[in-house]
């Protein structure tokens, strides 16, 4: 790896470090809280706006595995930043059709950029609520397809995906 592909390698992933360490902050009942994630994600969201610009997606041939799964994970919060987000998707699909980034990722941005627009989501990968003690997805196009299109990109079925997660 490059010397300058290496400092950004590190680069997105402080970034994702600093995102999982954030991250319950996006829930708090502290305001204050909130906003501090609002404001973390949409710095990362603006400097990987400037990282596309440069290098494009940025794929795990040119910065490792680790930093490729940071960018999408930004981009997957870049939820107050619909530009970023949709030509994060746009990017990300041009590197899975010539096979450098991977279309699980991929679903999950799709999903969470189709929610973001407010359109019906794809693979039912991102959770409106919790209703009678299950979680329940943001509307899915052909639910009754879901778990057949999540197969399709190595995501398990939905009841099985769900029950890793705690409710309450």
């Amino acid at each position: 790896m490059a010397r300058d592909t290496a400092a950004l390698a590190a680069e997105l992933t402080d970034m994702a470090a600093a995102d999982h360490r954030a991250a319950p902050q996006a829930n708090s009942e502290d305001f204050t809280e909130q906003l501090a994630w609002r404001r973390l994600t949409a710095r990362h969201a603006d400097r990987l706006g400037e990282i596309m610009d440069e290098y494009g997606w940025p794929t795990a041939e040119l910065v490792g595995e680790d930093a490729a799964r940071a960018a999408w994970l930004i981009a997957q919060h870049a939820d107050r930043q619909l530009d970023v987000q949709r030509r994060a998707l746009h990017l990300m699909e041009q590197a899975v059709a010539a096979g450098t980034a991977d279309r699980r990722d991929l679903a999950f941005l799709r999903d969470r950029t189709l929610v973001n627009e407010g359109r019906p989501q794809v693979y039912g990968t991102q959770i409106a609520g919790v209703k009678d003690g299950s979680p329940v997805p943001w509307p899915c196009e052909e639910p009754e397809r879901m778990d057949e299109r999540r197969a399709e990109v190595g995501i398990p079925p939905f009841e099985e995906y769900v029950a890793r997660f705690p409710v309450g």
